[in-house]
């Protein structure tokens, strides 16, 4: 591994890989008018044959995206159905160093995100993302839910590195901004429906109408089904007389199938009203529905220890024999202990499934005072709740007994006002302030005796966490002489946690083992003052170079999981925090025929937020579950990104990308759990191309084809037990293929796709925490290969 300076930035040279450019338009927001040109280019060409310049609002207001000093992935409507990316977590193979991965069974319906090696992955309320998600510039303050559909989109904006003065908290990696379609003065749709492998059905459709002068509607819906493709097997029937006893389940009808798990059930509606009488007044009105029910996500069985368990629970890449079963135990003398899934001395069922339900509003509205002002109103509501279940070890054993039932409440209020005004030609501004008021309730219900096997190691929590943020930023935006431009941008954020423990025995009474938790209250506050400075010189019309120095954060919280009253009152922690210094190059070449943008970048990370093996210095001598600010580290790379159009109809885009760093400090009480000779952050390397040409036929219309290819690097996925080699998820590659017709009035199209082309197995995220105790590790397994038809209409 590289050493890292602190005090140069070393840049890397990297490859640069190409791809591009058409496809067929999904239902999408556009700067320009639809359909003003062929909807094949994903990063459609302009009326000379040019790169479309895309409009992004970063800084608060509308800037063309090679003339914003920060490193953004702009991602359009016709990209994303060029690429056929239907979900937010696809958008990562092509962004450089970001890593969107939608998280495992024990985690329900989450996406984990970092970007530039900075993120969380843990959805408990007790602990802040580190990537900031945005819905039409409305926050969105949790893991959970977080696998958008990508409806009705304009475009995707991804910010890398800390947005902390523009976004604010919890935006220490960067920020990914969801910009929707907005309604407007004609009537307009667009139909589409797909089929395609393990019973594929997907229908979309949008409308856009016009009420009456000045007032314009949008509706738009989403309806996914699949099946899954890990087939969860019954241990008893495919080994009737196992030396283990564990007998067949009741005939399900499916010989020893049980069910499949990795199946797709989701539906979305999304509708919006725009008031625009006239320049001076612009106010959308929208509200969204999303319902998801289906099974856990794709997991098997990948690592046995055969001292513990039998090697026979290893079924197979695309199989296994967890049952989400927990044998019964004989409760304490003289304790029944009733519950919804039975006496616990009988066993019971955990749900091997997963149901999301969720909704929000928001309101947002643009009043000019005057030709150089105004005012920007920005508010919404958002609650859903999530219920899932999970099979800890993974196994039929029903001597490893490790359960989990969760039920998570959550509701949002947000309410942002910026202030915009220019001075002059010289001098940009906004002054704004923003609230939030959070409130979640998690109800969890664990059996965990594989601690201690005999032990009743069994309890509930129904526990509510409250949260708010308060904040007042600004940023100005200065050009003191032609070709230079000076930005500056300062926030104080204010934030509050509280979580309050419920631990309870399946009956209602005090838990055994973790009573003394039962009712306190864990509480954080802290502050935060972060501050940006950027310069950039543009040199001629296609070429702009920038420095940029700027912080972030990720919020302070809760030790979520300790196991007695003093890692709960002393476990608090304060943010985690990034300085980061970076240097960047905008091109636009050969009559905007070639884009490239180059940036690198070095960061100086602090109070990294871990977990601890000993919980010695906060008072307890219990199983350590404690998070602390334990680490401080250097994290370096560079991003390129290339898109060309050498000739009419052929369009490339590509990106290669490299992450390096190194721990400078680890607190002792992490352990052997992080080393300092670890990295800080992986894949090392990333990097993605795609290709298409589209093909004239005359009246007959036109041909797409297109091909993509993406690489990740192996990913660190921590220890098995300390001390031990780090585990390394392998680097894998995936192709995707898809040829699309078009007729020649550009409102019917055809396509044929091919995702993951080659057939790669490959393992994006692996569950080991409980490893020590069952023997056992599990791991999601990518989608295999697969086929999809389309038909698309518009009207």
């Amino acid at each position: 591994m590289a050493k890292t300076s602190t005090q140069s930035l070393r840049l890397f040279s990297a490859g640069s890989a190409l791809a591009l450019a058409l496809g067929m338009a999904v239902p999408a927001i556009a700067q320009q008018a639809p359909q003003a040109q062929p909807q094949d280019s994903a990063q459609a060409a302009d009326d000379t044959g040019g790169i479309k310049e895309i409009v992004v609002t970063a800084q608060f207001r509308s800037q063309k995206l090679q003339d914003t000093p920060l490193s953004i992935t702009a991602i359009d409507a016709n990209l994303l159905a060029s690429r056929n990316q239907t979900d937010l977590s696809q958008i990562a193979a092509q962004a450089p160093n970001v890593v969107l991965n939608a998280q495992g069974g024990a985690y329900g319906s989450s996406l984990g995100a970092s970007i530039r090696g900075i993120g969380q992955f843990d959805f408990n309320p007790a602990y802040e993302p580190g990537v900031g998600m945005y819905i039409d510039d409305v926050y969105y303050a949790t893991l959970t839910g977080g696998i958008f559909d990508l409806l009705d989109l304009d475009r995707v904006e991804v910010l890398r590195g800390p947005q902390g003065t523009l976004t604010g908290r919890n935006s220490i990696g960067g920020a990914i901004k969801l910009f929707s379609k907005k309604p407007t003065d004609e009537n307009s749709g667009t139909v589409e429906a797909v089929y395609g492998s393990r019973q594929r059905v997907d229908l979309r459709g949008s409308a856009n109408f016009k009420l009456a002068e000045g007032l314009y509607g949008r509706v738009s819906g989403v309806y996914k089904r699949q099946n899954g493709y890990v087939d969860q097997l019954d241990y008893g029937c495919v080994y009737p007389n196992n030396p283990q006893g564990i007998g067949a389940r009741p005939s399900s009808g499916q010989g020893c199938l049980i069910d499949k798990l990795g199946e797709r059930n989701y539906a979305g509606v999304r509708a919006s009203l725009r008031y625009n009488p006239n320049d001076a007044i612009d106010y959308i009105v929208a509200g969204d529905y999303t319902y998801e029910d289906r099974t856990n996500a794709a997991e098997v069985v990948t690592s046995v220890n055969p001292a513990r368990v039998s090697s026979t629970y290893l079924c197979g890449r695309f199989c296994t024999f967890a049952n989400f079963y927990a044998q019964g135990n004989t409760p304490p003398p003289g304790l029944s202990i009733p519950g919804p899934w039975g006496q616990v001395k009988d066993g019971y069922y955990m749900p091997n499934r997963v149901k999301f339900t969720g909704w929000g509003v928001s309101g947002n509205g643009t009043f000019k005072l005057g030709d150089n002002f105004n005012i920007q109103s920005i508010t919404a509501y958002r609650e859903y709740r999530q219920k899932w279940g999970t099979d800890d070890d993974f196994t039929p054993d029903l001597n490893v007994v490790g359960q989990g039932y969760n039920d998570l409440k959550f509701w949002f209020f947000s309410q942002e006002l910026r202030f915009n005004g220019k001075i002059g030609d010289k001098i940009d501004f906004t002054l704004g302030g923003f609230y939030s008021d959070q409130r979640s309730t998690y109800f969890t219900r664990q059996d965990i005796r594989y601690i201690a096997p005999g032990l009743n190691f069994q309890f509930t929590g129904n526990d509510p966490v409250n949260a708010d943020s308060k904040a007042v930023f600004g940023t100005v935006i200065a050009r003191p002489v032609d070709g230079l431009t000076l930005t500056g941008g300062l926030r104080y954020t204010k934030e509050h946690k509280d979580y309050t423990f419920v631990r309870l025995n399946y009956d209602g009474s005090v838990s055994y083992f973790l009573g003394a938790l039962n009712g306190v209250k864990a509480v954080y506050d802290g502050s935060k003052v972060d501050w940006r400075i950027s310069a950039d010189y543009r040199f001629s019309p296609q070429i702009l170079a920038y420095v940029t120095v700027g912080t972030g954060f990720k919020g302070g919280g809760v030790t979520a999981r300790p196991f007695d009253a003093p890692q709960a009152l002393n476990g608090s922690f304060g943010p985690e925090t990034v300085t980061a210094y970076e240097v960047g190059l905008k091109t636009d070449l050969f009559d905007r025929r070639l884009r490239v943008n180059i940036s690198g970048f070095y960061n100086d990370y602090k109070d990294v937020q871990l977990p601890l093996i000993s919980c010695a210095s906060l008072g307890s001598n219990a199983p350590c579950g404690a998070r602390q600010n334990a680490g401080d580290g250097k994290i370096k790379g560079v991003e390129l990104e290339v898109q060309a159009n050498p000739i009419d109809g052929l369009a490339f885009d590509g990106s290669v990308s490299y992450l390096d760093g190194e721990w400078s400090r680890i607190d002792p009480r992490v352990g052997n759990a992080v080393l300092l000779s670890d990295p800080i952050a992986t894949p090392k390397w990333k990097w993605a191309f795609g290709v298409q040409y589209r093909a004239e036929l005359g009246s007959a219309g036109s041909i797409t084809p297109r091909f993509d290819m993406s690489y990740f690097g192996r990913n660190n996925n921590g220890r098995i037990a300390g001390g031990a080699p780090i585990d390394y998820a392998a680097a894998y590659t995936l192709a995707n293929a898809r040829l699309t017709w078009r007729n020649k009035g550009e409102d019917l199209s055809v396509s044929f796709e091919v995702q993951n082309l080659f057939d790669k197995y490959y393992n994006p995220y692996r569950f080991a925490a409980v490893q020590a105790f069952t023997g056992t590790i599990y791991s999601q397994v990518g989608r295999p290969r697969e086929w999809a038809l389309t038909v698309q209409k518009k009207f």
